[in-house]
C-alpha cells in the first residue's frame, strides 16, 4: 500500500506529493546531490533499495503532485486562498530527496568529495617587511641597527 508524503522544494518552497510505501527511510532534500548517491526520476522504481533516491525537476516532474500554493517561501505566502490547480507550479530547479544509505549496518554519512589544494612553492617572507632602523647622520657608533633597537 502506498501513501502520499510531501516534499518542499528548497529552492522555493513549492510541495511535491510522492506516493510512498509504507516504510520510509528518508535522509534529507536537498538542492544538491550527495556524492556516491544514485538517483532516479520520480516515475522509475526507487523503493527496495532500486535506487539512493529521487530527482525532482521542481514543477516539471511527471508521475508527481505539484502544489504551488503550500510554499512557505513561495510568492503566494500572503494569499489568503491558497488554491490551485499546480499549472504555474514550480521553479524549474533540480532537487534530490536522499535515502539513509548502510554499509556492513553502519549508516553511510555523505561527504562532499574533498577538493585537494596546492600551496604556492615559492618561498614566503618569515613576517613583514619593516624599517631598518632611523636614518640619522650618526648611525656609526650605535652598531648594525643604527642605535634605535
Amino acid at each position: 500500500m502506498s501513501y502520499p508524503v510531501t516534499y518542499y522544494c528548497p529552492h522555493c518552497g513549492t510541495l511535491v506529493e510522492l506516493p510512498r510505501d509504507g516504510y520510509l527511510a528518508d535522509k534529507s532534500v536537498t538542492p544538491y546531490p550527495f556524492e556516491g548517491w544514485t538517483y532516479v526520476a520520480p516515475t522509475e522504481p526507487f523503493e527496495d533499495d532500486a535506487a539512493d533516491g529521487v530527482r525532482f525537476v521542481c514543477g516539471e516532474s511527471d508521475g508527481v503532485d505539484w502544489d504551488p500554493h503550500d510554499g512557505v517561501r513561495g510568492p503566494d505566502l500572503n494569499d489568503p486562498d491558497r488554491t490551485g490547480s499546480g499549472d504555474d507550479a514550480g521553479c524549474g530547479e533540480p532537487f534530490y530527496l536522499s535515502f539513509v544509505r548502510y554499509d556492513e549496518g553502519a549508516e553511510i554519512e555523505p561527504h562532499a568529495e574533498s577538493e585537494l589544494v596546492t600551496i604556492d612553492p615559492d618561498p614566503r617572507p618569515s613576517g613583514p617587511r619593516g624599517p631598518g632602523g632611523p636614518s640619522g647622520a650618526d648611525r656609526s657608533d650605535d652598531g648594525p641597527n643604527g642605535g634605535f633597537w
